[in-house]
């Protein structure tokens, strides 16, 4: 009748061995609840890398399907981002910082959760939730920025071809390229570290000093960050393969964008604190105790 059935692997016998579902090879109690934690760190491991990866996908989309509204001086859509670009973002970029948050090891809280239900898979309300209002935080302050580039800071000149061939006319798309390039590559990094945790705080002291544990994810978040300067500034790579151009003042712009999406998921996550509290162990005792009565299913709720 239980949920899962535990034997014993020295002194149980064979009977009960072939009808449980976990056999503890060691007759140690204390295997169960390690199993536990570590079969929580990789669901919510599995949860982080899925997030991190949608949640960069859907800023990409947003870029590009409000993008086709701008047209050139021949009436063609104007892409924001370049198809290398968005591979580059895809490869490089997101794919390295998410493996590494598949190797985060256990928050604090772990096994302080409360029990998930079995009926709530992979993809909860709140994982869902996240991964769009990042994307879209995300992709809004990369257009914001194409388009200051273009309209405040280059008259409003869309060029024309200028998604095939860099020439002197599309200077200015090709610099707000550039800028909606870094900014996004910037914003998803620093993703990342919102992603450790689904409504803790994650840009405290005490939570980037655990960074250092998880050398994968530290060190692609680093190599990420510096590769965008040899991408934009190496001559014939920006203007031949990423199709955009070199930044000057342009960094002002990326750099209040990051700052801006940092302090945007910061009250994001304390509002989820405080609106979807969920309860503590005690508390879902509590419940259980109430809904089970008398009987077998009022023991095991104690």
């Amino acid at each position: 009748a239980a949920n899962v059935g535990i034997a014993m692997g020295q002194s149980g016998s064979d009977v009960a061995k072939q009808a449980a579902d976990i056999v503890l090879t060691d007759d140690n109690f204390a295997t169960i609840v390690q199993a536990v934690a570590e079969g929580r760190r990789m669901f919510a491991n599995i949860q982080k890398f899925v997030q991190h990866l949608m949640s960069a996908n859907v800023a990409e989309i947003v870029v590009l399907i409000i993008g086709l509204a701008f047209k050139d001086r021949d009436g063609n859509a104007v892409f924001p981002m370049s198809a290398v670009e968005i591979l580059f973002l895809n490869m490089i970029t997101s794919s390295p910082p998410a493996m590494g948050l598949g190797l985060e090891p256990p928050s604090e809280s772990n096994m302080r959760e409360p029990p998930r239900s079995a009926k709530q898979g992979l993809f909860s309300f709140e994982v869902i939730m996240d991964t769009f209002i990042y994307g879209l935080a995300m992709g809004i302050l990369s257009f914001v920025n194409f388009v200051i580039v273009v309209i405040a800071m280059n008259n409003g000149e869309f060029g024309s071809e200028c998604n095939a061939h860099y020439s002197p006319i599309c200077e200015g798309v090709f610099r707000a390229r550039a800028t909606a390039y870094a900014t996004l590559t910037f914003l998803i990094l620093a993703h990342a570290v919102n992603c450790r945790s689904l409504r803790e705080r994650g840009w405290t002291y005490s939570n980037l000093s655990t960074l250092r544990h998880n050398k994968m994810l530290w060190v692609s978040i680093v190599v990420g960050a510096l590769l965008v300067f040899p991408v934009i500034y190496i001559p014939g790579v920006n203007h031949n393969v990423f199709k955009h151009g070199s930044l000057g003042s342009e960094w002002g712009l990326v750099a209040a964008a990051l700052v801006l999406f940092i302090a945007f998921a910061e009250i994001y996550k304390l509002i989820k604190r405080n609106v979807m509290k969920p309860l503590s162990l005690q508390e879902t005792a509590e419940v259980r105790l109430d809904r089970a009565g008398t009987g077998v299913d009022s023991f095991m709720a104690k």
